[in-house]
């Protein structure tokens, strides 16, 4: 795996959640591989009203499951979302807010960057 992979900003990518602990391999990061299917390249912080809407779809993300290590989102925590289930809570007026520096460039296959960017999270720089 690449260790220098860009964001939508075409800079290094971020970490987008140590706590609870995201990506597809459980890293903190949102990256792309092949064994990614759904493509968890969205860096969100999640609201109630996504939690909601991705529940009313057959993915509950409140509800931890213990087994699987999977903690249970709740309102404010970031997540690396897979970009279809992103855009649909967009078509639907409920997308999550987007840390773009945490979000993959190869986002930008399927989600125009002005789209991402309406939805841009302001993220205070830590010096």
């Amino acid at each position: 795996m690449n260790s220098h992979e860009k964001n939508v900003l075409n800079e290094k990518l971020e970490t987008c959640s140590l706590q609870p602990l995201t990506g597809f391999n459980r890293n903190g990061d949102c990256r792309i591989s092949a064994a990614d299917r759904g493509r968890h390249g969205v860096c969100a912080q999640v609201t109630r009203a996504f939690l909601e809407f991705t529940r009313r779809r057959g993915n509950d993300l409140y509800t931890p499951d213990r087994l699987g290590g999977f903690p249970g989102l709740k309102p404010g925590d970031r997540w690396c979302l897979c970009e279809d289930r992103w855009q649909e809570a967009f078509d639907h007026g409920v997308a999550p807010p987007v840390i773009m520096a945490a979000t993959h460039a190869r986002v930008l296959d399927r989600i125009p960057l002005a789209r991402i960017e309406t939805h841009a999270l302001a993220t205070p720089t830590d010096g």
